[in-house]
């Protein structure tokens, strides 16, 4: 399944791709058109028994890929999933240990198609929407969103792009006095109060360039879901933060007066008085004013 508006590859290395692959598995090749399709294939890929699903794009398609596998629920046994890096990011490939580069990825692919060597790894969900890496809502989403955006304007999708808007969106637009979003887990005390909250089903969140963001270390395919909070977005809050996200202190979180965490978490709800900005895998959803999460373990075999 290839996404031809892929970030970092050309149809020249599309070819290669699809040529490499061929010589390991019999390989049916299929070219996304729309949003929307890549889950409609992997689902059509699971109603027809097929083995393997080879998803060639980013993480926005390898999301629609899992969501299509899954459509119709976790099976006890279904199409296993390969990914070949070609977005600007692919933070789920990466958090597999796959090479950021398409060449050595798809020799890692090949090598563990021989072996047959996959792995079971856990996913999220958020409402009805499997998430393989990080969801958000508040601030990041609303990043999201304007970066979006910007891209169908014309720009080219990069780590300063990020920057640029993160910085715009947090001095200009997000709401910062006014604490929205409600943590409820069950038998708990509900968490009032919050201003932002990153949901985390691995490490790390995201990348800015080749450096992780590790807003929940701890955070792995093999446990339930990590969240941080910020309770307010003051500049001088907001600047440690952001600090403690790009310098990392041995494998620890950001900490901090306004910094909540909560770690291998099986379910849990946020709740906003008023519709707040929602992410799925780097993806804007519109805005939400309710969000049930829950840990799905052993969700999908992933060659890698």
């Amino acid at each position: 399944m290839v996404n031809h508006k892929a970030t970092t590859t050309s149809g020249r290395v599309r070819d290669v791709l699809v040529q490499a692959l061929r010589s390991q598995v019999d390989l049916r090749v299929v070219h996304t058109e729309r949003r929307g399709h890549a889950a409609a294939l992997a689902e059509q890929a699971a109603a027809d028994g097929l083995d393997v699903v080879v998803a060639l794009g980013g993480d926005g398609t390898v999301n629609e890929v899992v969501n299509g596998l899954l459509a119709h629920g976790v099976p006890a046994t279904g199409p296993a999933l390969a990914v070949v890096p070609g977005g600007s990011t692919n933070v789920f490939a990466r958090a597999l240990g796959l090479p950021g580069d398409w060449v050595e990825a798809t020799g890692v692919l090949l090598e563990a198609l021989r072996a047959n060597r996959y792995r079971s790894i856990g996913l999220g969900r958020a409402d009805d929407r499997y998430f393989t890496f990080c969801a958000g809502l508040g601030l990041d989403a609303e990043v999201i969103s304007r970066v979006e955006r910007a891209r169908h304007q014309g720009d080219t999708s990069s780590p300063w792009l990020y920057a640029r808007t993160l910085a715009a969106q947090f001095a200009f637009t997000t709401k910062r006095r006014t604490p929205r979003i409600t943590l409820e887990q069950p038998g708990e005390e509900p968490d009032p109060n919050l201003a932002t909250v990153i949901v985390q089903n691995t490490s790390p969140s995201t990348y800015f360039g080749t450096r992780r963001i590790d807003a929940c270390p701890d955070a792995s395919f093999d446990r339930g879901l990590d969240l941080v909070a910020l309770r307010s977005l003051t500049t001088p809050g907001m600047s440690r933060f952001l600090y403690q996200l790009f310098v990392p202190r041995a494998g620890k979180g950001p900490t901090g007066k306004h910094v909540l965490s909560w770690q291998d978490l099986p379910e849990f709800t946020l709740l906003s008085n008023e519709p707040v900005a929602f992410q799925l895998d780097g993806d804007y959803l519109g805005a939400r004013e309710k969000v049930h999460f829950t840990s799905v373990p052993c969700a999908v075999r992933v060659f890698c």
